[in-house]
């Protein structure tokens, strides 16, 4: 099997295509995610689950196709390694770093709990180490680990790619998604609680290892990438494994009691394979409209805030009595009686206030800052 990369003009004619896509995926991921946490008491299914699932699966392509063919512009340099860890860090810097720690300032300074009791595990992305360590939830923050958990990925990824040889990868993906398997199972006989296979990075490799995957066969091999993305019918294969981890889940006296909280991801990571490699190919019909349609394109590019803020909009809009939203809200209610309980009305007005808070973080601080990952093109 050949692993010389395809002319770097052929991958730019497929570019615009799918990252039109991605972005309609990551609005559908993040839309999952709002929908499980706002709805909480009321979703039976976890859903949110499967929305940060797309998230880890869409991550490992991205990233292991970025580093996959910095690795081949880079390796033959004298300061290559330099270069290729250089660029990532300071480009991935640029992207994550300016909001989140932006976010856990604002939360210390107005002493939000548990932000300063716990400041440098958040400040340290290791939020997840805290939950899976201590057995224990954090609050307002519990949503960070999904990020600790991306960023932890992001540390000793750059390392496996640049100095494995490229035809020995797909059998480390492999093992990732078969060692994350073997890793929850571990986890789930010895007794320990469903939450900590579900928030550590190394039981999160099965879907970074099947992204992963998607991204050396969309690099070396082409043809059958998309003879096996083009079918269709492989998502709906692969909604309807999901859809037998939710069923199985739904009728479990306990869900995070039987195996499926074992398998539950990996259903997920299949299912997103499925999703993604198909957007990276091109949805025709209704999914091509709902994936490319501004709307889903603009929510898209702001999910990373749209994901960071949601739950600070709830708890502050919903139990803060003095604030102007809140007062507002109730107002309201008073006039309209039957609004507080419309689960419709109260899930739209938090969505639009979120969209409100990251469009403006998007605008004032991410795209601005987001300008300077021109200066370190790879």
């Amino acid at each position: 099997m050949s692993t010389t990369p395809i002319h770097l003009q052929e991958v730019a004619k497929k570019q615009e295509t799918y990252f039109n896509q991605l972005d309609g995926i990551r609005f559908l991921a993040v839309f999952l995610v709002l929908y499980d946490h706002l709805l909480a008491g009321f979703n039976t299914l976890p859903i949110g689950p499967i929305g940060v699932t797309i998230f880890f699966v869409l991550s490992g392509f991205l990233i292991t196709r970025i580093l996959i063919e910095s690795k081949n512009q880079y390796k033959p340099r004298e300061d290559g390694f330099k270069t290729y860890l250089k660029k990532f860090y300071i480009r991935r810097t640029i992207r994550i770093f300016p909001i989140y720690y932006l976010t856990i300032f604002l939360l210390v300074v107005f002493n939000v709990p548990p932000a300063r009791e716990k400041f440098w595990w958040l400040v340290t992305y290791t939020s997840n180490i805290y939950i899976a360590h201590h057995e224990h939830w954090l609050g307002v923050v519990d949503h960070f680990w999904s990020l600790a958990v991306e960023e932890q990925f992001y540390i000793f990824f750059p390392f496996i790619v640049f100095f494995i040889p490229n035809r020995h990868l797909p059998k480390l993906l492999v093992g990732f998604i078969i060692g994350s398997v073997l890793l929850r199972l571990y986890y789930f006989l010895t007794g320990a609680p469903w939450f900590v296979a579900y928030v550590l990075m190394p039981t999160s490799l099965d879907a970074f290892g099947l992204g992963g995957l998607m991204a050396y066969m969309y690099i070396y091999q082409r043809d059958l990438f998309d003879s096996t993305f083009k079918r269709g019918s492989l998502v709906w294969l692969g909604l309807a494994i999901l859809g037998g981890s939710l069923l199985w889940y739904h009728l479990s006296p306990d869900p995070h009691l039987s195996l499926n909280s074992v398998f539950e991801r990996l259903a997920g990571s299949i299912f997103a394979f499925f999703l993604i490699g198909k957007a990276i190919t091109g949805y025709s019909g209704v999914m091509k409209w709902l994936l490319e349609n501004p709307v889903s394109v603009y929510l898209g590019r702001i999910s990373y805030g749209l994901y960071l803020y949601h739950n600070f909009v709830f708890n502050h809009y919903h139990i803060t009595p003095t604030h102007p939203v809140y007062r507002f809200m109730h107002r309201i209610y008073r006039s309209f009686p039957s609004l507080e309980e419309n689960l419709v009305f109260n899930f739209a007005t938090y969505i639009v206030l979120t969209i409100f808070v990251a469009t403006l973080s998007w605008y004032i601080i991410e795209k601005p800052i987001n300008n300077l990952k021109s200066r370190f093109k790879y």
